[in-house]
């Protein structure tokens, strides 16, 4: 199941994939088209996960 500390990996994987820079929306369609999966089977995590990936972001 994936977890917030997913998230900083995947933020990461969306920076890289857009050549070292991103905003926070390209950051996130990244993620729902790559994760969209993991993020359906990670309990709560599917309903807060785009509050947590702008934690994730500051960290």
């Amino acid at each position: 199941m994936s977890s917030k500390k997913d998230l900083e990996k995947w933020i990461l994987e969306a920076i890289h994939n857009k050549n070292g820079s991103a905003t926070l929306i390209e950051i996130c369609k990244y993620v729902w088209e790559y994760h969209e999966d993991d993020l359906r089977n990670s309990g709560d995590l599917f309903y807060t996960w785009q509050y947590d990936i702008r934690w994730a972001a500051t960290h």
